[in-house]
């Protein structure tokens, strides 16, 4: 990835550090070439200079414990009015126990302007700690103020980004103007005020990307390409009075960061310590695609696969006569006719909704369906993130549904209207159908013109099972995992998720298929369809409640091993792959 536009700043540090401690004192001021050093070593705080300037100081905090190429600024205290080296300037602790910044003439560059004070006779003292947290606090330790609660560009692990109080919107992150000015620049990140429920980044005062709508999840977390062996953790508080988002790595390294850079790209960088240098694991906007609107009415961002795109929502297609990005009804909307509501998960919703407050899902769903001109509606149950106001959220449209996206790692269920008939729905997945059993028809055996094998789209399974919810796992194993799904017509089916690194291609996933659709006895469960997008192989099976997991997992390979013991003189073949182990007999033993 071209890491040209991420903010990993060359330092010119005009002084050689003298390393000190972690702490701060009143009487022992810090000056240019003194640095405070976090207990492990994570964090350093001290004065620096960027490659473009050798005049301009600034006191910031970085992480320390990586080669200096590398140690990324994370927060930055006088961006705006920067020391110079021809008058040296110090912090030190006033006896009011502010953090001042002041230059050799007296001039105050930036102070905390605490609302807290400790005893004029009391001797408070800063600390840095691991976490990247300028903290300043009174000898009892009571916190006076904190770095973490007046950020810059950068949100760390652990950090409360306070985005409102008693109702009020709180403060922003603020990019910075260049790759090599910390000032204050174009780009800003926070609570949406006219709306209240959505986090977005403005670029001025224009809307450039929405990151997120609140939907009662109060904690989500994603796996990340680049980084697998660590999930990211978003968690939304909402107190009543705060409301507020923080992040955490499932391995507590605090070697990670959100950072909104000079560009607007909403960036998580984990660091990789085999190539000494900080990934991106995920961004957005992301290569022009996340952009407010970018995917024009009634089109949405793709960020399933390896690389964005832009596609129509199911029921729409490319409208021919216009060039640009419009997406239009495959059938129009006729009022006072019974239209359908076609369910899309993993969503981000679109901008422009109204809220309903206090609704059940089917009084959510009457509000949008009663209404001709309502095109969607979204409903979250909220009582999970133990708010302390409204229980649940409706959410309806009227009109065109512009900016959204969706992903595999977060999202929620969109219900979008359709003609009376979703013609578009039903062409797009008699095209995905006949794709699939084109793999899987090397003969008649599976998959003919009048074959009853049904099909399961890729979208229907991340309904039914919630966006493979953890809460929806039955079990896991080297092949994969297992989940249980409710289907459209409520069927509830157990769906097997291959690994990816089963290694199996699609040929050997065909014979598989075909070979399990085949057998038919009393003690396997039945295979139902199967599914193949992108990567992914899918098997869905009934779902017996009171069949024990490995029925589901290793059913056929038990039954097989005996009828094998029962039938010993036998010629036995085995095949084995990490999605399921099978033993074909030479001899037909199903009956």
């Amino acid at each position: 990835m071209d890491m040209s536009c991420f903010p990993i700043f060359i330092l010119l540090f005009l002084f050689p550090f003298s390393k000190s401690d972690d702490q701060l004192t009143q009487g022992k001021p810090l000056s240019p070439g003194d640095i405070l050093i976090s207990k492990d070593g994570v964090f350093a705080l001290g004065f620096f200079s960027p490659a473009n300037s050798n005049k301009s100081l600034y006191v910031g905090i970085w992480f320390y414990n990586i080669p200096e190429s590398s140690r990324a600024i994370v927060w930055v205290a006088n961006r705006d009015n920067p020391a110079t080296t021809a008058s040296p300037a110090a912090l030190a602790i006033s006896v009011k126990s502010d953090l001042v910044l002041s230059d050799s003439g007296g001039h105050t560059l930036w102070m905390t302007k605490n609302n807290v004070t400790a005893d004029e006779d009391a001797r408070a003292s800063a600390v840095l700690l691991d976490t990247g947290n300028l903290v300043l606090r009174s000898p009892n330790g009571t916190v006076i103020w904190q770095s973490f609660d007046h950020p810059t560009d950068t949100i760390l692990p652990g950090m409360r980004f306070l985005l409102s109080y008693k109702g009020r919107v709180m403060g922003r992150l603020v990019a910075w103007k260049g790759p090599d000015d910390p000032s204050v620049g174009d780009f800003s990140f926070g609570l949406d005020p006219d709306l209240g429920m959505q986090i977005v980044t403005w670029h001025g005062a224009k809307l450039y990307c929405r990151i997120s709508v609140w939907n009662g999840a109060s904690v989500s977390g994603g796996t990340y390409p680049g980084n697998s062996s660590s999930v990211v953790y978003q968690t939304i508080v909402n107190t009543g009075d705060r409301f507020y988002l923080m992040y955490s790595i499932s391995d507590d390294s605090p070697y990670a960061r959100i950072m909104l850079d000079y560009t607007g790209t909403m960036s998580l960088l984990t660091w990789n310590s085999y190539s000494s240098s900080w990934i991106a694991t995920s961004e957005r906007p992301s290569g022009g695609y996340g952009v407010y609107g970018s995917c024009g009415p009634f089109g949405y961002s793709d960020f399933t696969g390896a690389t964005p795109t832009c596609q129509c929502l199911d029921g729409f297609e490319p409208d021919p006569m216009n060039s640009s990005r419009v997406c239009r009804r495959v059938e129009a909307l006729k009022c006072g006719s019974k239209n359908h509501f076609l369910r899309l998960s993993g969503m981000k919703v679109p901008d422009r909704f109204l809220h309903i407050r206090n609704r059940s899902f089917d009084q959510c769903a009457a509000e949008c369906s009663r209404n001709c001109s309502c095109t969607a509606y979204a409903y979250a149950n909220l009582s999970s993130a133990g708010t302390l106001g409204d229980q649940t959220r409706c959410l309806v449209w009227t009109g065109e549904l512009v900016d959204t996206w969706k992903t595999n790692n977060y999202g929620e269920n969109l219900y979008i209207r359709l003609g009376d008939s979703p013609a578009g729905v039903r062409r797009k997945k008699e095209i995905k159908k006949k794709l699939m059993l084109r793999y899987l028809s090397a003969s008649s055996e599976l998959g003919g013109k009048n074959s009853d094998f049904p099909f399961v789209s890729f979208e229907d399974i991340v309904a039914a099972t919630d966006n493979f919810s953890d809460s929806n796992m039955l079990g896991m194993g080297g092949f994969g995992k297992v989940y249980k799904g409710i289907l459209e017509d409520d069927k509830e089916v157990a769906i097997k998720r291959l690994g990816s690194g089963s290694g199996q291609g699609i040929e050997e996933f065909r014979n598989e298929v075909t070979l399990i659709a085949k057998l038919q006895h009393r003690n396997l469960v039945r295979l139902l369809s199967c599914c193949i997008h992108d990567d992914e192989k899918l098997l869905i099976y009934e779902y017996m409640p009171n069949k024990s997991l490995d029925s589901f997992l290793f059913g056929i390979f038990r039954l097989l091993i005996s009828c094998c013991t029962k039938f010993s003189m036998l010629t036995i073949k085995f095949f084995f792959s990490d999605s399921e182990r099978i033993c074909m007999m030479t001899n037909n033993l199903f009956y």
